[in-house]
C-alpha cells in the first residue's frame, strides 16, 4: 500500500434516495417528501432486523432515555417499563423486558432511541450519512404491534428519513401547516390546525410502506402510521438541519462585542409603551446594521461550526485495539481520517493548526501536506507522506491517532 488512495465513493445518501446527491438536493432536499420502492425486502436487514430488536431489550442493560413506550399518541411512564438493575448494577432505571413484552402484547408501540449510540450498524451507516449531508444525524427505531398506531399526525422540527424493516405500515402525509419549524417550534403549538388538515384535507402521499422502502419528510410535513396484520418496524433517521436562522443566532452573538449595542436603556423607561421605545429602537436599528457590516463570514463560520460538530460524533474508536496499533506503529501501515470527525487545517504563520470539535492541535508548518493527506478521507500508507522522511511520519501519525483524528485502515 503507497499514497493515499481517493476516499471509496460515498454511498449511504444514494442507498435512501434512489439519487445522487446534486439531484436529490435540486429536487428534494427541504422541499418535498420522495417515495422510494424498495426492489429487496431484506434491503436493511444489515441496519436492524426484529431479532437486532430484541437482542437491544433484553441483553443490552438498555436504560432511560434509550428507550420510550408510546401508546394511542402519548408517552408511556418509564416507571412502567423500568426499575432496579439488580446486583452489580446499583440503578433505578433499567429496562425490564417482561414488563415491555406486556406493554407491547397490549398494543404499546416501541421506540428505540439513539440507535446511532448504541447499535453498531446503525452508528456506522449514520456516520456516513451524515458526513455526506453535512448536518447532524439521529437514529430511533419504532416498533409497532399488529394494527397499531403509535403517534397521531404530527411534524418533527427535523427532516427524516423513514426506513421500512419489517411489517407493513400505512402512512398518510400532508403538507405543512408551518413550513420550516425551528427546533423551538414543536407540532403541538400548532396542534389545532395539523388535525385539521390530517381530518379534512388529502394527503399528499396516501401508501402501504414494506420492507426495503423509503420515504424522506422534510421538516414540517405532517405524518402518521398505522401497523398492517404483523409486528411493523421502521427506522426514523433524523437530520438536524442547520437552518439559515443559525447564522442570523449567530450574528446576534457575535454583534454582543458592540458597546452601543449593549448600553442600558434611559432610567425609569417603559418599555411597555411603543412611544417610548420607538426611539430606541431606531437607534439599535442603525447601531446593528453597521456592527453587522463588521461581523466577517469566517468569524460567523467558526462560531456556527462549534454548534454543528458538537451536534454529531465520528465513527467510535476502539481504545484498547488502537494503543496497540499505536505501540507497534511502522512505515508500511495503513491510518485512514476517523469517518464523519468534523475539522478545519489552518496555515498560520509558522504552523498548521488542525481545528476538533473539541480541541485545536498544532503542528509545525512542514507537516501540512502530510495532514492534508491523513485527512482526505482515503487510506494513507505511513512512509509515503508528502514532505516528511520516514521517521518524522511515524511520529506525526502515532500522534494523531492518539488524538482521535486518525483510525488504523482496518479499524471496525
Amino acid at each position: 500500500m503507497t499514497g493515499c488512495p481517493a476516499p471509496l465513493q460515498r454511498a449511504a445518501l444514494a442507498r435512501v434516495t434512489g439519487l445522487d446527491a446534486a439531484e436529490f438536493g435540486t429536487r428534494y432536499w427541504g422541499r418535498a417528501p420522495r417515495l422510494v420502492r424498495g426492489a429487496d425486502a431484506d434491503a436493511f436487514r444489515d441496519l436492524l432486523d426484529l431479532d437486532g430488536v430484541d437482542e437491544l431489550l433484553s441483553r443490552r442493560g438498555l436504560r432511560t432515555p434509550f428507550l420510550r413506550l408510546a401508546r394511542n399518541g402519548s408517552v408511556v411512564d418509564s416507571s412502567s417499563f423500568t426499575g432496579p438493575g439488580g446486583v452489580g448494577a446499583e440503578i433505578g432505571d433499567q429496562v425490564h423486558e417482561d414488563k415491555v413484552a406486556a406493554l407491547f402484547a397490549e398494543g404499546t408501540t416501541v421506540v428505540l432511541q439513539a440507535l446511532h449510540r448504541t447499535w453498531p450498524a446503525v452508528i456506522d451507516f449514520a456516520v456516513a450519512l451524515s458526513e455526506e449531508l453535512g448536518h447532524p444525524v439521529q437514529a430511533n427505531a419504532y416498533v409497532t404491534p399488529p394494527s397499531s398506531r403509535g403517534f397521531s399526525a404530527h411534524y418533527d422540527v427535523h427532516d427524516v428519513f423513514v426506513l421500512q424493516l419489517a411489517g407493513r405500515k400505512h402512512w398518510t402525509v400532508h403538507a405543512p401547516v408551518h413550513p420550516d419549524p425551528l427546533r423551538d417550534q414543536p407540532w403541538n403549538a400548532h396542534a389545532t390546525a395539523v388535525a385539521a388538515r390530517a381530518r379534512d384535507e388529502k394527503p399528499v402521499i396516501d401508501t402501504v410502506m414494506e420492507p426495503g422502502d423509503v420515504m424522506y419528510l422534510p421538516r414540517g410535513w405532517l405524518h402518521a402510521a398505522t401497523a398492517l396484520g404483523d409486528v411493523s418496524a421502521h427506522l426514523t433517521v433524523g437530520v438536524h438541519v442547520v437552518t439559515r436562522f443559525a447564522l442570523v443566532e449567530a450574528l446576534t452573538a457575535l454583534v454582543a462585542h458592540d458597546e452601543q449595542l449593549r448600553a442600558s436603556l434611559p432610567l425609569g423607561i417603559d418599555v411597555a409603551d411603543p412611544a417610548q421605545l420607538a426611539p430606541h429602537v431606531d437607534a439599535v436599528r442603525a447601531a446593528l446594521a453597521a456592527a453587522l457590516d463588521r461581523v466577517s463570514a469566517d468569524d460567523v463560520a467558526r462560531r456556527v461550526r462549534g454548534r454543528v460538530w458538537a451536534g454529531g460524533r465520528p465513527e467510535p474508536v476502539r481504545p484498547v485495539a488502537v494503543a496497540t496499533f499505536v505501540e507497534h506503529l511502522a512505515a508500511g501501515d495503513g491510518v485512514r481520517r476517523r469517518a464523519g470527525l468534523r475539522y478545519r487545517l489552518v496555515h498560520q504563520g509558522e504552523q498548521v493548526v488542525l481545528a476538533l470539535p473539541d480541541r485545536q492541535i498544532t503542528l509545525p508548518a512542514a507537516t501540512e501536506a502530510a495532514v492534508r493527506a491523513l485527512t482526505s478521507g482515503g487510506t494513507c500508507s505511513v512512509g509515503s507522506l508528502p514532505g516528511m522522511d520516514e521517521a518524522d511520519q511515524v511520529v506525526l501519525v502515532r500522534r494523531l491517532l492518539r488524538e482521535g483524528v486518525l483510525v488504523p485502515a482496518t479499524h471496525e
